[in-house]
């Protein structure tokens, strides 16, 4: 990749690499979707949390929405703007401490709306609806799932509670690539709760949404966004993780030793259990930018003893050698906000390149930081 070729002198891997100029090509459409359908967009830190980028996303961005009180607090600070408090379940010293700078508080049951509404009935309270239906492509993710915890699903207890809220968030789009299918939960949500929609601001369609992906229907998503606030009164909120970085970061590696066993296989001084998690959890490859017609089939596999680390097989038109990088791509999302320190294997660098084409290594790690992360 052209941006790999303009590698400084001397930077060490591994390391992430984010692009903030292919980061703006997705903040161009986030601005021009609030701009033509008036939906804002939330960042979703459980996605990316990679603060030293805030500067440049929050020009094109509303706030954060976050799944701990660590996230919202970290988006209070590092970005500013609206900070969307929302939690699977709250503890007493949560609700505490975001009660002073949330501007949203988001329940995920009726439960716990009731057990601390007296805590944050001076801010706007929403709860999470789970409407029954997603596209999901994994169980594991599917927020409709049966006996899901996520959100309510009775809408008699939705009904009793709608007098103290402001909001819903109605996050069930997960992996939804598909304008049709955008609309098709969209339309449920609408005929199914249309009555309560009237009756609070907000509603939040959450993420998932491929709408920055090439050749999405950009104008029939923001027609649909559209119609729906305009039919309930509402203002409408995404809350964009993937859909806000993708394909704008690498995970920078380099090859340490090749091996042949039937195959060949290049180890790389990365791992996909410490650095891309997300691979092993849904039996992934990883991504790479290579040109097609490679002759050459190499695997490539993380430095650990688990004998599945492996980033996937690759086709190349020049096999890599010892010493050579070693570059996946599309790896900004759920990558450095998993990362472990499993076999003490180093956690990559972070490094953005900035719109001015600077370099800028925002972090390194190192046995500190391991030491650190234990006790």
């Amino acid at each position: 990749d052209q941006i790999l070729s303009e590698e400084p002198a001397g930077l060490s891997t591994p390391y992430y690499l984010i692009d903030e100029r292919r980061l703006l090509r997705n903040l161009d459409i986030l601005r021009r979707v609030r701009e033509e359908s008036g939906a804002k967009s939330v960042l979703a830190l459980k996605c990316f949390s990679t603060w030293s980028v805030f500067d440049l996303m929050k020009q094109h961005m509303d706030g954060t929405t976050s799944s701990s009180l660590f996230e919202a607090r970290l988006g209070h600070e590092k970005f500013g703007k609206e900070t969307h408090a929302y939690s699977v379940a709250y503890a007493d010293e949560d609700i505490d401490a975001l009660r002073g700078f949330a501007t949203k508080v988001i329940f995920n049951s009726v439960s716990q709306l009731d057990r601390y509404y007296d805590k944050v009935k001076h801010l706007p309270v929403g709860l999470r609806v789970n409407p029954g239906v997603s596209v999901s492509h994994f169980d594991l993710a599917d927020p409709a799932r049966r006996y899901s915890r996520l959100g309510v699903r009775d809408i008699r207890a939705v009904e009793a509670a709608v007098d103290r809220l402001s909001g819903f968030m109605f996050h069930c789009q997960c992996e939804n690539d598909s304008l049709p299918d955008f609309g098709r939960v969209v339309d449920r949500i609408a005929a199914t709760y249309g009555p309560l929609l009237k009756k609070v601001k907000w509603v939040s369609l959450g993420g998932g949404v491929a709408f920055t992906q090439p050749g999405y229907d950009l104008k029939g998503f923001i027609a649909k966004l559209k119609s729906f606030a305009d039919a309930f009164g509402v203002q409408v909120y995404l809350e964009p993780g993937e859909a806000a970085i993708t394909r704008t970061g690498y995970l920078v590696t380099r090859v340490l030793d090749i091996v042949e066993n039937e195959a060949r296989v290049a180890i790389v001084d990365a791992a996909v259990e410490t650095h891309m998690l997300d691979l092993l959890i849904y039996k992934t490859d990883a991504k790479m930018d290579l040109p097609p017609g490679g002759a050459h089939a190499v695997q490539i596999a993380g430095k650990t003893c688990l004998a599945g680390d492996v980033f996937g097989t690759y086709r190349f038109h020049k096999p890599p050698a010892v010493g050579d990088r070693v570059a996946f791509a599309d790896a900004s999302g759920y990558t450095m906000v998993k990362t472990n320190w499993f076999n003490g294997v180093r956690t990559p660098s972070i490094v953005i390149r900035r719109l001015d084409g600077r370099w800028d290594v925002v972090r390194r790690f190192d046995y500190e930081d391991f030491r650190g992360h234990l006790s």
